[in-house]
């Protein structure tokens, strides 16, 4: 039965973690189009009294103008329950004394303003989409020829954007890894770091988390390696070969957001 007790609920769920593009709207150049029943599966599982934090490797803008921009969709969302890749990497450069050469888009680039980038010692890569050129990538692997220190705020392969895929950052930070001998330190998904802050932030543990995605590695992968459930919606980036992963094996797969609410609100508790 469809509607029947999944094994991923055998547990219960105090918090739930969700990724955004490919889960709650997909993007596009036009803003892109929200997922039908998204908005109102994330009301819905809010009032039932779920704790939720948005997990996103979006770097393309910052928080505050994601918050907009879903809003425009009719999400109600407040910065606070965002977790992106920017802060987190802000905070590790200022940390560590480094001085960033950013490979990144130009919307994402509001969150690094005030950082010394004089005479840089390090390499920031994001999904910085037609900012990735010959040019642009060689003058970051000149940077890390001496450096060798590697950031790359996310490390999917793609996503799905105006109904096509499309590369995201993963491969040209591969690019520059294999150019230049080393080895990139993950800010963002699939770092488990990145989920259990998450968690902390809402007080639950590993145990009593569900992240839901449409990203079989970085989204369901990451999760599970940090000892969270995951669960795959089949939107997004989904793809039916997800199903037979050989690698990564879902605790549960639905067919989109509300779906999964309606079994969390019904079963989680």
């Amino acid at each position: 039965m469809a509607d029947a007790k999944p094994k991923w609920l055998e547990r219960n769920v105090s918090g739930v973690l969700l990724d955004i593009s490919g889960v709650l709207y997909n993007s596009g150049k036009e803003g892109g189009e929200v997922i039908p029943g998204s908005v109102e599966a994330l009301e819905r599982l809010k009032a039932a009294g779920f704790k939720v934090r948005l997990c996103t490797n979006e770097t393309q803008c910052t928080r505050e103008d994601l918050v907009k921009k879903l809003g425009r969709f009719g999400y109600k969302l407040s910065v606070s329950e965002m977790f992106a890749p920017a802060p987190a990497m802000r905070a590790v450069l200022q940390k560590r004394d480094l001085r960033p050469h950013f490979l990144i888009h130009a919307g994402g680039r509001p969150d690094f303003e005030g950082l010394n980038c004089d005479n840089p010692n390090c390499v920031v890569i994001g999904d910085a989409a037609e900012s990735f050129t010959y040019e642009s990538m060689n003058t970051a692997f000149r940077v890390l020829l001496e450096n060798h220190t590697l950031f790359s705020m996310g490390y999917g392969k793609y996503y799905r954007t105006d109904g096509q895929l499309v590369l995201d950052v993963g491969p040209f930070a591969k690019a520059l890894e294999y150019a230049c001998d080393t080895k990139a330190e993950i800010v963002g998904k699939p770092s488990a770091l990145f989920f259990t802050t998450a968690l902390e932030d809402m007080g639950v543990a590993v145990q009593d988390a569900i992240m839901i995605g449409d990203d079989i590695q970085n989204d369901v992968g990451g999760a599970q390696a940090a000892g969270i459930r995951g669960v795959q919606v089949r939107t997004g980036k989904f793809r039916p070969e997800d199903e037979k992963h050989p690698t990564v094996k879902p605790d549960g797969f639905v067919d989109n957001l509300a779906q999964a609410v309606g079994l969390i609100v019904k079963y989680g508790k």
